[in-house]
């Protein structure tokens, strides 16, 4: 990613913007808070720290309740600095995203995503709440989008959405649930399908699924033994 793309989207900096002053400030908070975040790794791409750098690079450039967009100084590993943009969550809680199984069957819902402003089939998700655990996260997030509650939640990993450009990561789980209540309507789900592992797949293998998360959450699925025991539960 190189400078012309941080200044193209610096231009596009909507109201409620930091930089300047504020957005240095802020990127010191941040960097006392979370300094994980922050972290130079051997042979890497260095951060830098002193207080012309981050001035000139502007640091927090943006930031509202779902995200935070930084541009970090930098020194690339061949000793050139520049800047690198990044957006990271606005807490330190993972985000999450839950594949929902009833009788050993999927339950995907039909989601309108105004990003690509097209109707997907997905699981449930959503960003990571502050002062609730992973678990507690899930079931709210499956409580909210599919009226449903969770009898046994199973952890299957985590995934980075996009590490060129995203600093957070998001938890995969699947869970048993006590089957599909009241739709987030509000929110742009317009319909609930439950349907073997296989029809699932087979949705991924034809583009119906075209949806990253949900491709993922099947994959690891498949790959831990989840799907082949959802099987024989549907069978028995």
């Amino acid at each position: 990613m190189n400078s012309d793309h941080t200044e193209a989207t610096e231009s596009a900096e909507p109201a409620g913007g930091a930089g300047g002053t504020d957005g240095v400030r802020r990127y010191e908070q941040l960097r006392a808070q979370r300094p994980e975040l922050f972290t130079n790794a051997p042979g890497g791409i260095d951060i830098l720290t002193d207080p012309e750098s981050v001035a000139a690079a502007g640091g927090v450039l943006y930031e509202d309740p779902y995200m935070i967009l930084l541009r970090d100084p930098v020194r690339f590993p061949d000793g050139r600095a520049g800047t690198y943009i990044r957006s990271i969550g606005p807490t330190a809680e993972p985000g999450c995203v839950i594949l929902p199984l009833v009788d050993g069957e999927v339950v995907l819902v039909e989601h309108f995503r105004h990003a690509t402003r097209d109707w997907r089939w997905e699981v449930p998700r959503g960003f990571g709440t502050l002062g609730l655990t992973d678990a507690e996260n899930a079931a709210k997030e499956l409580h909210e989008e599919i009226g449903a509650s969770v009898r046994e939640l199973l952890p299957l990993g985590e995934v980075y959405p996009d590490s060129g450009m995203l600093g957070s990561r998001v938890l995969l789980f699947a869970a048993h649930v006590d089957g599909v209540g009241t739709l987030a309507a509000g929110e742009g789900i317009r319909s609930a399908l439950t349907v073997p592992f296989a029809e699932a797949e087979a949705m991924v293998t034809d583009g119906r699924i075209s949806d990253a998360f949900t491709i993922a959450v099947l994959a690891r699925a498949r790959w831990s033994g989840v799907a082949d025991q959802e099987r024989r539960r549907a069978a028995s």
